[in-house]
């Protein structure tokens, strides 16, 4: 036993509300809730980042209000994509109202990035660096983009792993980097996959193990899924296709 104090990650409920309603209220760090709310956005279809007029962020004794304006043409997927219950960090899923939308469809990935298997451990050994609320806490989930030329570009934190994805996505569509990967610390469920099809992004890394659900969404999105990453090992679960032994990466 050790005595002393320790640093803790903060957990605050933060509501996502959209032209004055709330579609959700996730438990979540309280650190880049703009790149939250719109990487939410963009990842659960909601709106598409022309379609948001502005992104406010109010603070209450009982948590943050985080108040996205859209368009009148985005006004119909509220409904559509309707969320009304709290998420507790271990579920990206909770408030859908119905199994259609659990169960969501979602676009096929068009866009391509081939990396040889070096690459792939070097992505997953560079994440590390990126995980500052981690180092401090053992209590953070991270979620970040490598791409071949610049190694990690965007990196985000968070005590839910599928707020780290949203907020990642969020500054992604603020500060786009072209082709890349998305590594994460996480296991992968199929929430996961359903919003890295929604960002686009060909392949996944993740240092733990996917679900049989996942690898079967991530096969029909496209995907390349890769888990149980370690800088000197991977398995490939989806879309082998994509490592290459090529010395260098290629963008198709």
């Amino acid at each position: 036993m050790t005595t002393g104090p320790r640093e803790l990650p903060a957990e605050v409920a933060v509501a996502l509300s959209f032209n004055g309603t709330t579609q959700a209220v996730m438990m979540a760090t309280p650190a880049d809730l703009t790149d939250f709310a719109l990487g939410f956005a963009v990842s659960e279809g909601i709106a598409n980042t022309d379609e948001i007029t502005s992104i406010e962020v109010a603070y209450t004794a009982q948590g943050i209000d985080v108040q996205t304006w859209l368009k009148p043409e985005a006004e119909a997927r509220l409904a559509a994509r309707r969320r009304t219950m709290a998420g507790p960090v271990g579920c990206g899923l909770c408030g859908v109202d119905s199994i259609a939308e659990a169960l969501r469809d979602v676009p096929k990935v068009t866009a391509d990035l081939h990396l040889t298997p070096a690459q792939i451990c070097e992505a997953v050994a560079a994440l590390p660096a990126y995980q500052a609320l981690h180092d401090t806490t053992r209590a953070a989930h991270a979620a970040a983009f490598w791409t071949p030329a610049r190694g990690i570009t965007l990196a985000r934190e968070d005590v839910g792993r599928h707020n780290a994805l949203d907020k990642l996505i969020g500054a992604l569509t603020t500060t786009p980097q072209g082709a890349g990967a998305v590594v994460m610390t996480s296991r992968v469920s199929i929430d996961l996959i359903q919003k890295i099809a929604m960002l686009g992004a060909p392949v996944l890394i993740a240092v733990s193990a996917p679900t049989a659900q996942a690898v079967e969404l991530a096969d029909a999105a496209g995907i390349t899924l890769i888990a149980l990453a370690r800088p000197d090992r991977f398995e490939c679960f989806t879309h082998p296709h994509r490592i290459t032994n090529r010395k260098t990466a290629y963008v198709a």
